[in-house]
């Protein structure tokens, strides 16, 4: 892993709106060099970091999605209300988080709509999912999905894209007949390819879906 500085001619700090520091080694397990110059970040990403503590977070009041997973975190999220209050996508998959005493520091992230805690101990906690929602009220997804077990959209794009997935279909859809059914079965069904090709492009694309 290499490490990586974080420097104000380099990065020109107040234009930058995300930032990936995935894979770079962490100080001593603290961030180094990423300060609240960056006022504009709206993305931070610091996934296999090493990251024991946020207690070196600057205040990044823009920040809306924050992904820390695959660290080493146990504690102290209260600095994430204090410092980075307009979250509403939090990742903490794979850290060292067991019980709900620690995430109830995040009842003060008032705008938090989305947290992940994929493999923290805390999952195998009984009545994981509903201790969660219940302690943080503001929260619609867990893990991945809501109360009702209905699955997050990938981002709001994705919603909007949903719209254009509509009319893309009575353009390109292809001539009724054989392929109907399939339609209807699959909402993938629109974007298959034209004539000959279709059967192929359709086999990739239900094989994409099926890894996402």
């Amino acid at each position: 892993a290499m490490r990586v500085k974080l420097t104000r001619g380099l990065m020109s700090p107040p234009k930058v709106t995300e930032l990936v520091l995935d894979n770079c080694r962490s100080s001593n397990g603290e961030i180094e060099g990423l300060s609240d110059s960056f006022k504009e970040l709206e993305f931070l990403s610091m996934a296999s970091v090493e990251l024991t503590s946020l207690a070196k977070l600057p205040t990044l009041s823009k920040l809306r999605k924050l992904e820390l997973s695959d660290n080493i975190i146990s504690g102290g999220l209260e600095v994430l209300a204090e410092r980075c209050p307009n979250l509403t996508y939090l990742n903490l998959s794979g850290n060292k988080i067991k019980d709900l005493g620690t995430v109830e520091a995040l009842q003060n992230l008032k705008n938090l709509k989305s947290l992940d805690l994929f493999n923290c101990e805390i999952t195998n906690l009984e009545d994981y999912r509903d201790s969660i929602f219940e302690l943080l009220q503001q929260i619609t997804y867990l893990d991945g999905f809501d109360q009702e077990d209905n699955e997050a959209p990938d981002s709001e794009d994705d919603e909007e894209g949903d719209e254009d997935d509509d009319n893309e279909d009575e353009g390109e859809a292809g001539p009724p007949g054989e392929y109907e059914e399939e339609d209807d079965e699959d909402d993938g069904g629109s974007d298959l390819g034209e004539g000959e090709e279709e059967e192929e492009v359709g086999l990739s694309y239900l094989m994409k879906e099926g890894i996402q």
